[in-house]
């Protein structure tokens, strides 16, 4: 392949970071929200867990998970293995897969 065939997967990767980065600043946000309010509201958790699952394949978006799912953990303790399990599904096997 020569540089002009690799243009056109340089400007997705581009995308992709910059969508990650914005993703971040959103919901770093709602995650701090959800945590120093202390809600309660398992359906706004959930949908804020299912959006950063998409986004694991970022460490920082990984933290974020990981941090609303030790919230989530105190409120909902089988609902967290849950997403664990998750997480673990689709991106502990992908490294593993990658591995081989």
């Amino acid at each position: 392949m020569n540089d002009t065939d690799l243009q056109p997967f340089r400007e997705l990767a581009s995308d992709l970071r910059r969508l990650t980065s914005a993703a971040h600043e959103l919901y770093a946000v709602e995650v701090a929200t959800i945590i120093d309010t202390g809600s309660r509201d398992t359906s706004q958790i959930e949908r804020v867990l299912d959006g950063l699952l998409d986004f694991c394949f970022e460490t920082s978006m990984v933290t974020l998970y990981r941090t609303l799912c030790r919230y989530y953990f105190t409120l909902n303790p089988q609902a967290t293995i849950a997403y664990v399990h998750a997480y673990r599904d689709m991106w502990d096997n992908e490294a593993e897969a990658s591995d081989e």
